[in-house]
């Protein structure tokens, strides 16, 4: 996922909106890449920045025990990128955000973090405010670009064609959902498990797992600390995971 921000002087508003800045859900591809080649030349009075957040990073986020909601993951970048752009040296004294959640807690969070800016949250805020438009613009044609070129870890020979804009609605993304399933690992970093749409086909076509905790009723209550590291021969070679179980906090079990 990709999180934008853009900003320009007050005096500057209209000129945003007079380059073409508009819901970008309304634009096409095309739309969208013109408007943001226009706001990459006005580097005079514009400026942008995106955050791009690892599929795998959202998935941890929200999958584990404590669980960090999607909503919290977007709040979090947009404090993060306001953050970095007061320490650039940019003077914000307004600041228009496109809701997640309930506007008026998440107005109410921003302005109690940025008590010194004027902060507007709103529900479609990308159709009402244009500099929102090209926050959104210049959000979504980095992560199209990103798609174009993307290159499987795991090996997978597949191109942007392949799996489609990664949106539920698109029927190409669905069948490569489909297509691309491993039946225990499910799909590749790509692609966020904890998405709804992808939940359902792995619910459906992967291997059941059941996951237990351990039982602490027979535990022994004077065990000590240090009986819960292994002795380990310092002359063997110690062997490092591969990233692909560290990441998704695999381990090998002696038993099933």
């Amino acid at each position: 996922m990709v999180y934008g921000i853009c900003y320009c002087p007050l005096s500057k508003a209209e000129n945003i909106k007079a380059l073409g800045c508009a819901d970008s859900k309304s634009l096409t591809e095309e739309k969208r890449e013109l408007v943001f080649e226009k706001l990459c030349k006005e580097t005079e009075y514009v400026g942008w920045a995106v955050e791009a957040i690892a599929p795998n990073s959202i998935c941890n986020s929200m999958l584990r025990r404590q669980k960090h909601s999607l909503n919290q993951v977007a709040q979090d970048s947009t404090v993060g990128l306001i953050t970095k752009a007061k320490d650039s040296g940019i003077n914000i004294s307004e600041v228009y955000i496109d809701t997640v959640g309930i506007p008026e807690k998440y107005q109410e969070k921003l302005s109690e973090i940025f008590p010194e800016i004027k902060i507007t949250v709103s529900k479609k805020a990308d159709a009402i405010y244009p500099i929102v438009s090209a926050a959104s613009i210049c959000a979504k044609v980095s992560r199209d670009r990103a798609l174009k070129v993307w290159t499987f870890q795991e090996g997978l020979q597949a191109i942007a064609r392949d799996f489609g804009s990664g949106y539920p609605n698109d029927p190409v993304t669905k069948a490569f959902l489909m297509k691309g399933i491993d039946p225990v690992f499910g799909y590749p970093r790509l692609v966020r498990f904890s998405w709804s749409t992808a939940g359902k086909i792995l619910q459906d076509h992967a291997a059941l797992v059941e996951w237990e905790d351990e039982e602490e009723s027979g535990a022994n209550r004077s065990t000590t600390i240090t009986s819960f590291f292994k002795q380990v021969n310092s002359n063997k070679r110690h062997k490092t995971k591969h990233e692909f179980f560290t990441e998704r906090n695999l381990a090998v079990l002696e038993s099933l």
